[in-house]
């Protein structure tokens, strides 16, 4: 029987006769299947490849064949703009069979927050943050409201498995899960991921329902190429503005002040484009994605805000300023065209550093052979482990030890911690006043609601990293966005101008209690600096293949021609530091240089191991890494390497805590504060290091060869 045949026979006919479709596409079928069979799975289609459907269209029809009260199903989005940008497609398929959907995130009003709750929509729509929110809201019945949910779908899940907020929502689902006794039906929905079994693995948790991958054949598609170089950046504005002058266009910068940069220079040209990134206020970007979607010949210019499947529209092309960092983002950024019939998939490269290019050119030949990044996540996040205990007593008031350790044990993000990790951490908690114990039962210490406690434990639900932000407003008190405060500080009234939506605005005054920036029209001609935390680390295979890509003679069709002139130039200046037979190694005169094309992650990880074993001074990049000479032999460099290639090596908890203390003091979330030092660096250790690759580069290039004499007359041999 065909998974068309099984839907209920209300939605069938809508199917055919509202929607018009003659018949399912193979992923909606096979997903289809998997959900009728009550089965968890992640669904992975293109873009515009009928991922909603094939989620949706089963849910549907199982709330139809067994109706209950309550919520039945709710739809997660990463994103609001996501979210708001689902709203009608969904809403269409739930009212064309007489239910129910209803949007909730920190946007919608309370009179539609109260109307939802007098009658609960069968779908409920939402964010990670908005459904935790729910959870610990005294206001929100979640018991009786969660009571009969069924199904959850988790869409773009390989955006939010990357991150914290996604961790956060398993744990969440956990939560729900022990609560209402429901083993719900998991739905992941993604279109480029390297690794979906793991993914379907961390989102399986607790369930005991069987796991399907839902991976159909995928249809060869055409995709056209091009990358334009030139180290003049007017000239890449330029070129840009010849191919947004007709059409619609989409076009990617991975910094805002690039996007910044790139829009005011078009709009002076005569283009019709917008500009949107975070930090423009809510209103303005849905302004530019309006304005867009209307219009037939226009531009919006925007960082990764844009690379989710926010639907804007046809698009004739993408175009790319300098390069994303991974293939799965190069793979998002291009599938936003060709979803026309007959059109066909299609990015421009305009980028100003060979650097650049190299890395372009690993992008676009990884993906060619299939090769998408997996998704790195953690089951040891001490830092989402605090924010989650909050949340929990802030949710129960009080509850037994017992039930808050069986709660937290079940979800993945913590299933890596040992009891007596577990048991150390809870009595910290009690030490520092977050926690309170008393007549057998935790609750919220003082410490906590004078941490947490402002704004209704806001800080709490959030577990990203907020930076201080001021807000941007004209004489008029206009909202245009808003900026951080590090930038603020730099700032100069009646002197200082930045860019901000595409304009150039002059600094009037700064109010500093209410963090708010008054702002007039100003002329443009200027720079905006933006601020970031962790540095751009580059996965093994991408920095693999730029190796090979400069030590080969291919030639790519896609180059123009000054994009061929300067990949000769690079392979000429750079391939007699790193040709011959691994590992290479140069002296400058005072340091030495291992060349790994390894990928920052690996080379980050050599870093520390190196400075922990010989107190030397190490720098690295994503393509090298570089001793100063004076602090260790070449010797005992390569004895270290030898070392570092065991794997048993890793495993010693003493060389773990030994590591942590050279981690730099990077700033990946708020909850970093509260969390013992060790604790906090081995969040860092998750995120900077990449043991198993560094294991895999140094057996590639080592070999079974342990014997120095060999491996130091090629580093004599490159000196010269």
């Amino acid at each position: 029987m065909s998974t068309f045949a099984r839907f209920h026979p209300r939605l069938q006919q809508q199917i055919v006769n509202v929607l018009g479709w003659a018949s399912l596409r193979p992923v909606q079928e096979l997903a289809g299947e998997a959900i009728l069979d009550g089965n968890n799975c992640v669904v992975l289609a293109p873009t515009a490849g009928g991922k909603t459907e094939s989620s949706f269209f089963p849910v549907i029809s199982e709330i139809l064949a067994k109706p209950k009260s309550g919520v039945r199903a709710i739809y997660i989005s990463p994103l609001k703009a996501l979210l708001n940008n689902q709203e009608e497609r969904i809403d269409q398929y739930t009212k064309m069979v007489g239910i129910s959907s209803f949007k909730w995130h920190g946007d919608v009003n309370q009179a539609s927050r109260k109307s939802f709750l007098n009658e609960n929509a069968e779908i409920l729509m939402t964010t990670p943050e908005s459904l935790e929110a729910m959870l610990v809201s005294t206001k929100f019945p979640s018991d009786n409201v969660f009571k009969f949910l069924d199904f959850i779908i988790i869409d773009e899940i390989h955006a939010l498995a990357s991150v914290d907020r996604g961790s956060q929502l398993i744990s969440i689902l956990e939560r729900i899960k022990f609560k209402s006794q429901n083993d719900f039906v998991r739905i992941g929905l993604s279109a480029t991921v390297g690794n979906p079994i793991e993914i379907l693995d961390w989102m399986q948790g607790s369930s005991v329902r069987k796991k399907t991958l839902i991976d159909p054949p995928k249809q060869p598609s055409k995709k056209q190429l091009y990358i334009y170089f030139d180290e003049n950046l007017p000239k890449l504005i330029t070129e840009a503005t010849k191919l947004t002058n007709k059409g619609k266009s989409l076009i990617f910068c991975d910094s805002r002040s690039m996007a910044e940069t790139f829009g005011t220079q078009l709009s002076a040209e005569g283009i019709d484009s917008y500009v949107h990134h975070s930090s423009l206020s809510l209103e303005e970007r849905e302004r530019a994605e309006l304005k867009f979607a209307e219009g037939d010949r226009s531009c919006i210019v925007a960082t990764s805000t844009m690379e989710l499947g926010i639907d804007v529209g046809d698009l004739d092309r993408v175009l790319q300023a300098e390069t994303p960092n991974s293939v799965a983002s190069f793979l998002q950024r291009i599938g936003r065209t060709g979803r026309r019939a007959g059109s066909v998939s299609n990015m421009t490269f305009l980028i100003q550093k060979d650097e650049n290019l190299i890395q372009a050119i690993s992008l676009i030949e990884n993906a060619r052979i299939g090769w998408v990044e997996n998704v790195r996540f953690s089951n040891r996040m001490w830092h989402l482990l605090i924010q989650q205990i909050m949340a929990i007593l802030l949710e129960y008031g009080g509850i037994t030890p017992t039930t808050l350790r069986d709660i937290i044990q079940k979800s993945y993000p913590f299933s890596g911690i040992t009891k007596t990790e577990y048991e150390e951490f809870i009595l910290y908690l009690i030490e520092k006043d977050f926690i309170f114990h008393a007549d057998g039962l935790f609750s919220l210490g003082l410490k906590a609601e004078e941490e947490f406690g402002r704004r209704n434990f806001m800080k709490i639900l959030s577990v990203f990293q907020s930076p201080v932000e001021f807000k941007v407003v004209t004489m008029a008190e206009r909202l245009i966005g808003t900026i951080q405060r590090e930038f603020v500080e730099k700032l100069e009234p009646g002197e200082s101008s930045f860019m901000l939506g595409g304009k150039p605005w002059l600094l009037k005054f700064i109010d500093w209690s209410g963090l708010r920036v008054f702002v007039e029209s100003a002329p443009a001609g200027f720079k905006t600096k933006w601020s970031g935390f962790l540095p751009r680390l580059l996965q093994y295979e991408v920095s693999r293949k730029m190796r090979e890509i400069i030590l080969s003679d291919e030639e790519y069709s896609y180059l123009d021609q000054s994009a061929s002139d300067a990949l000769i130039d690079v392979r000429s200046r750079k391939r007699f530091s790193i040709e011959g037979k691994e590992p290479l190694v140069h002296h400058d005169g005072q340091d030495f240089i291992l060349y790994t094309y390894a990928g920052g992650f690996v080379n980050f990880t050599l870093k520390f191991a190196l400075m922990m074993e010989c107190q030397c001074e190490v720098i690295t990049s994503n393509e090298e890494i570089k001793i100063k000479r004076n602090s260790i032999t070449v010797e005992k460099f390569f004895e270290l390497l030898t070392k570092f290639k065991n794997p048993i090596y890793w495993e010693s908890e003493e060389i773990r805590n030994n590591l942590a203390k050279r981690f730099p003091n990077y700033r990946i979330s708020k909850f970093q504060d509260y969390l013992p030092e060790k604790f906090s660096k081995d969040i860092l250790g998750q995120i900077l290091l990449d043991i198993p690759n560094t294991i895999r580069y140094l057996e590639e290039v080592l070999g079974e060869r342990n014997e120095i004499k060999n491996i130091l007359k090629n580093v004599g041999n490159n000196r010269k």
